[in-house]
């Protein structure tokens, strides 16, 4: 497993407790060491321990060195990242480049290369041709297979998934594939084996539409507002027909994390190479960036139209529950905005104050929520921890400076807040 990143520790570390034996291997040989030690880089659910009995039953080692960690392999899977590239938007796949050319020294006998990163569709082309460049054409063959892990429940959808996609155009790769994934498809998952530029096409498209189905409540959201309904409500009754589905209908300040916001770019970048016009898709990155901004102006309006000198206590900085992922998320615009217009900021979150350091400046952090409050102007509730859906708002009256709830993933109940002294401001709805 080529990158220890988000998607090679949980894929590798998930592929072991299948029974497989896997190397991970990284350059960063500090990462290295500190997977050898037993720390994880990244907070996922249960990915410490999973790591730790892997690597205790031996199906599971770390090392900077690609050469060996191939030896006697029959997949070598790539799982770098593709991030954005700032001047064009378009997915930046040097490190995806570098990764096959490198593994095409270390090739002694046939060996499936796995493409499990997120590229743009014809990358399998391109790593075969670097890859040919390099070694026999006979002694590899490319494959795709994407990843659909959600932060938060990685391990379960890995081991337990709607699908896995799997693109190829040799048959012996074909074949090794089924093998590796025989004993998830044996509890009845569908394995979908298609083209490999199909494959590729996947994973864009998947994201896309879950991308769009959030961009579309939260513009409901907008509307309820406007006219006086209820966005859960709207939800529920959407939700209840199978045709639509419930999952990714809850309005909120917008998406964010590893996937959605280059995931939806990059394909609009790649079709307009092709002369193919993503128009839904375009909206959908455009309303989403637009989303972020207006609800930090939501929070002001909230305030009484200003937020200068203004306390601000923000409950959550990840882009979602249960990671500490932060980027894109949402209160990398919010909390910037509300300090340009001259608001005093204060921010808590379980899993990522560390990482938010690297981009929030100004910033006081707390790791108690109740401290976090102490003396502000108003509550912003900015991502749905389980540890801010019951918290004690009696305890909180007490300690905030004026009494105002933002609540921008409608965790509460208004009539639950507002008993409690509190203006309570939500999305989607007026009452």
């Amino acid at each position: 497993m080529v990158g220890t990143g988000y998607v090679g520790l949980v894929s590798g570390t998930c592929f072991a407790d299948l029974g497989h034996e896997v190397v991970c291997v990284d350059h960063d040989s500090r990462k290295v060491e500190t997977l050898q030690s037993g720390e994880i880089p990244i907070f996922e659910p249960g990915l410490k321990e999973l790591v730790a009995s892997n690597v205790t039953a031996n199906r599971l080692s770390f090392t900077s060195e690609l050469g060996s960690a191939m030896r006697g392999a029959d997949a070598v899977f790539i799982a770098v990242g593709t991030p954005s590239r700032p001047e064009d938007g378009h997915a930046d796949l040097s490190f995806v480049h570098a990764a096959a050319k490198e593994i095409a020294t270390h090739i002694k006998r046939f060996t499936v290369i796995v493409n499990k990163s997120t590229v743009p569709v014809g990358t399998g082309d391109i790593i075969e041709t670097i890859m040919g460049d390099v070694c026999d054409t006979d002694l590899f063959a490319v494959v795709s297979n994407p990843e659909f892990l959600r932060e938060g429940a990685a391990i379960d959808d890995f081991i337990n998934p709607d699908r896995v996609v799997i693109g190829y155009e040799n048959d012996k790769a074909r074949d090794l594939m089924d093998a590796i994934y025989r004993p998830i498809s044996e509890n009845g998952v569908p394995i979908v084996f298609t083209s490999r530029r199909t494959s590729e096409l996947t994973k864009y498209a998947a994201n896309a539409m879950l991308a769009t189905k959030i961009t579309f409540i939260n513009e409901m959201a907008d509307l309820c507002e406007a006219v006086g309904a209820n966005i859960s409500e709207v939800a529920r009754g959407i939700g209840l027909d199978e045709r639509i589905g419930s999952r990714f209908l809850r309005a909120g300040p917008g998406y964010g994390g590893s996937c959605f916001p280059k995931d939806t770019l990059a394909p609009v970048k790649t079709a307009d190479d092709h002369n193919t016009d993503l128009s839904i898709v375009k909206a959908v990155v455009s309303a989403n960036d637009t989303r972020k901004v207006n609800m930090a102006k939501k929070i002001i309006k909230a305030c009484g139209g200003t937020v200068d000198n203004a306390r601000i206590a923000i409950l959550g900085l990840a882009f979602k529950a249960n990671t500490d992922d932060m980027r894109d998320a949402p209160s990398l615009t919010i909390i910037p905005y509300l300090q340009s217009k001259g608001a005093i900021i204060t921010a808590c979150d379980p899993e990522a104050i560390e990482n938010a350091k690297r981009d929030l400046k100004n910033v006081t952090y707390r790791d108690d929520p109740y401290l976090c409050v102490e003396q502000a102007d108003a509550v912003v509730i900015l991502t749905e921890w389980d540890a801010f859906k019951t918290l004690d708002f009696k305890r909180i009256a007490s300690a905030v400076n004026q009494a105002r709830l933002i609540d921008l993933r409608n965790l509460y109940n208004k009539q639950d807040i507002t008993a409690h002294g509190f203006e309570y401001t939500q999305i989607g709805s007026k009452t």
